[in-house]
């Protein structure tokens, strides 16, 4: 309320215009307070709203680092299964590859000892063959070296006998021409023996040379 001031020339106003100032006082006031409590309303229930706001998105962001948290467990999860069955299959594929070099070792191991068990019994079935032939050569040659010296001995006595022959008949035709002709009969067996001597002697040579060809064949 404003009180009248007595010192002023318009002290005396009406009453009427002192109760229409107090009014509109009283209205400016209500409306001023009005206006205080619609301000306090709006801002306690802008800060509720941010505080709602602040907690929602408080709750939101503690869903969204759950979730992240679980996502990169998970992940996590993820790769460590990932990496121990990475290093399963490669302990796995080692192992199967220490076995493939281990069999091949043992298989090349026991391929050279056939091969080298093979050369052997090569060299020794070789070495028997060679003997058996070298000792079958030595026989034969031994064989057809006593036939030929029987055979030259043949051929000695045989040129022998004929030397013999020959100079009786010429001693014979010397001392008495006239018996010639009964000598002659008288010996005609020694005849068919000399002629029976060279035919003999052609067939020994004949089967000398038959074995020799034969010994070349089986060399």
């Amino acid at each position: 309320m404003i009180a009248p001031n007595p010192g002023l020339p318009n002290s005396g106003l009406p009453n009427q215009a002192l109760q229409v100032l107090a009014l509109a006082q009283r209205t400016a006031e209500e409306h001023v307070a009005s206006a205080q409590h619609h301000a306090d309303k709006i801002r306690t229930d802008a800060l509720a709203t941010a505080e709602q706001i602040a907690r929602d998105a408080q709750a939101h962001a503690n869903n969204v680092r759950q979730e992240a948290d679980r996502v990169l467990n998970e992940a996590r999860a993820a790769a460590e299964l990932m990496a121990r069955e990475a290093q399963a299959r490669a302990e796995e594929a080692r192992r199967a590859a220490d076995k493939i070099v281990t069999d091949a070792r043992q298989r090349a191991e026991s391929i050279a000892a056939d091969a080298m068990h093979g050369a052997e019994q090569l060299k020794l079935q070789a070495q028997q063959r060679y003997d058996d032939v070298v000792g079958s050569l030595g026989a034969k040659r031994e064989a057809l070296q006593g036939q030929i010296e029987a055979l030259e001995g043949f051929d000695r006595e045989y040129r022998g006998r004929l030397t013999q022959f020959m100079q009786g008949q010429l001693r014979a035709l010397w001392a008495e021409a006239p018996q010639v002709t009964a000598e002659v009969i008288d010996d005609e067996p020694a005849a068919e023996e000399i002629e029976a001597a060279p035919r003999h002697g052609h067939y020994a040579v004949e089967d000398a040379e038959m074995i020799a060809e034969h010994d070349e064949q089986d060399r």
